[in-house]
C-alpha cells in the first residue's frame, strides 16, 4: 500500500515560521526575517501547535521561549533544513552571463577538453565552463546546453552543427604487445583480440583500406567509451585503433605504441553543436576558442555562429 508521507508532516510553512521564531526568540524578529507580519507568524505557530497537539512556545513579556517539546522539534527541524540546503547546494548549477554549459561524451571531455580547459577559460576571468558529461544525444535547448561536442557521421536535427576535424586512425597496443606483434602484413592483426568502442566502423574502415573484410568476432573486446578502449589496450588486452587527437598524448607518453603505420579515415568525425537561434556572447567566445584549438577556419566558424544558419 502506498503511503502519502505528506499526511505525516506538519505544514512546511508553519515549520519555517517556527524555526525563525525559535532562532530569534521573537515573533517580531521572525516576521522581519521572513518578510511577514507579526500576526502571520503568530498564526503559523498556532497552526503548528494545533497540528502537533502540544505547545512549542511559552509566551513571555519579552519574546518567546521554547518548551521542552519545542526544543526537540527545533533540533529536528534545523537538521532537516540543513539537509535540504546541502542537497540544494549539490544540485544547483552555476548561472550567469559568462557561464557556458557544455555537453559531451566522457572520452571527448576527458581526452580532448580537459587538457585544453585552462586555455579555453584563460584571458577572461569571468568565463566558466559548466560540464555535462553524457552519452545521450541531448536536446540542447530543453536542457539549457550552450555548446556540445560529439562524435558522429553528420549534422543532427534540431541543432546547428559544424565539423571540427576528422581522424586518420592506425593500430596501437601496449609497448610490450607491440614488440611481440612486430612488423608484417595487416592480416597478422586478425590473430589478436581487437578492441573497439560501441562502433566498430573504424576497424572496418582500416581493414577495408588494406583490402580486407572485418566483422567483430567473439574474441574481440567492446567497451562503451573510448577511455576504456585505451585503458584496455595499455593493459595488453589486445589491439586498438588510435583516434588522434584523443590518443596522441598517451602515445607520446609511451603508454601506447604504434603497431602498424597504415592509416584509414574513420567514418566518425567530431562535431561542435549549438541550439538554434542566437547564441549568447559567452557561448560565442568559447566557440571561437574551441575552433582555434581544432584549427577550424574563420569562415566556417562564422557560418556556424550566424543566427539563420541551419547547418555549417
Amino acid at each position: 500500500m502506498n503511503v502519502d508521507h505528506s499526511l505525516q508532516l506538519p505544514p512546511l510553512d508553519t515549520l519555517r515560521a517556527f524555526e525563525a521564531a525559535a532562532r530569534t526568540g521573537s515573533f517580531s524578529a521572525a516576521a522581519d526575517g521572513l518578510n511577514l507580519t507579526h500576526g502571520a507568524v503568530s498564526r503559523q505557530v498556532a497552526k503548528l501547535e494545533r497540528w502537533l497537539g502540544l505547545r512549542v512556545f511559552l509566551r513571555q513579556a519579552r519574546g518567546v521561549a521554547l518548551t521542552p517539546e519545542g526544543q526537540r522539534l527545533l533540533q529536528r527541524t534545523q537538521e532537516a533544513f540543513a539537509l535540504i540546503a546541502d542537497t540544494a547546494d549539490r544540485w544547483s548549477e552555476q548561472r550567469g552571463a559568462s557561464v557556458v554549459r557544455f555537453s559531451g561524451p566522457p572520452s571527448v571531455c576527458s581526452l580532448w577538453l580537459m587538457p585544453r580547459w585552462q586555455r579555453l577559460e584563460s584571458g577572461d576571468p569571468l568565463l566558466r565552463i559548466v560540464l555535462q558529461v553524457d552519452h545521450r544525444r541531448v536536446d540542447l535547448e530543453e536542457e539549457g546546453i550552450d555548446l556540445a561536442m560529439r562524435c558522429g557521421r553528420g549534422g543532427a536535427p534540431g541543432r546547428i552543427s559544424v565539423q571540427m576535424f576528422e581522424e586518420w586512425c592506425f593500430p596501437i597496443a601496449s609497448p610490450d604487445l607491440a614488440r611481440k606483434i612486430g612488423a608484417g602484413t595487416p592480416e597478422r592483426l586478425l590473430r589478436l583480440p581487437l578492441i573497439h568502442d560501441s562502433d566498430a566502423a573504424g576497424w572496418r574502415a582500416w581493414f577495408a583500406a588494406h583490402g580486407l573484410d572485418y566483422r567483430p568476432r567473439q574474441q574481440d573486446r567492446r567497451f562503451e567509451d573510448y577511455n576504456l578502449v585505451l585503458d584496455a589496450a595499455a593493459c595488453g588486452l589486445g589491439v586498438a585503433l588510435a583516434r588522434p587527437p584523443l590518443a596522441q598524448s598517451q602515445i607520446e607518453a609511451g603508454r601506447l605504441a604504434m603497431v602498424d603505420t597504415g592509416l584509414a579515415l574513420n567514418p566518425v568525425s567530431y562535431w561542435l553543436d549549438r541550439p538554434l537561434g542566437q547564441p549568447r556572447p559567452a557561448a560565442v567566445a568559447l566557440a571561437r576558442r574551441i575552433a582555434a584549438e581544432a584549427g577550424l577556419a574563420d569562415e566556417t566558424l562564422a557560418r556556424f555562429l550566424r543566427t539563420d544558419a541551419r547547418a555549417a
